[in-house]
């Protein structure tokens, strides 16, 4: 069992510090106060465990989308929910992602009042994609981001 709560500054502290392995290391964050920041903007979720350590967060709004998307206005409609997750670096791959993802799906339903529940993955984090695709989400459009001299393409999905 899972539980959901806002996120406070101790939970900040700590999901700020995580470091994942590559491919995924895009995720990583350098514990800054920026960060920090973003996750207490009202938006973040914390996940934590029966015995009460922190396993994940979601993010809702704005705070899940890409913003490079507002240029390919993959946003627009606005009757979806967006929603972003992320795991405990030392817990991905372990096949806790199904449980995971339909923890926050149902908190978000349940929040917005909707089932129209949409998020953006890189196309590179083929792990993410195959959860997402077995979990009822199907790529709606892509779009690229570019951040210097990399560009990363990105999926837009639906729960269908």
């Amino acid at each position: 069992m899972f539980f959901i709560k806002k996120m406070d500054e101790s939970a900040a502290v700590k999901i700020s510090t995580w470091e994942y392995e590559e491919p995924y290391s895009i995720y990583s964050m350098d514990g800054s106060l920026e960060c920090i920041d973003e996750f207490m903007s009202g938006d973040y979720y914390s996940v934590t465990d029966e015995e009460g350590k922190i396993i994940g967060f979601y993010c809702f709004g704005k705070a899940a989308q890409v913003p490079a998307g507002n240029q390919h206005l993959v946003y627009k409609d606005d009757d979806y929910v967006d929603i972003g997750l992320g795991m405990r670096p030392d817990l991905c791959g372990k096949g806790l992602g199904e449980k995971f993802l339909s923890s926050g799906i149902q908190f978000a339903k349940a929040m917005y009042s909707t089932d129209n529940i949409r998020l953006t993955v890189a196309d590179f984090n083929k792990r993410a994609i195959r959860l997402y695709e077995k979990s009822g989400f199907k790529r709606k459009m892509s779009f690229d981001r570019a951040k210097g001299i990399t560009v990363s393409k990105f999926h837009l999905m639906i729960l269908e």
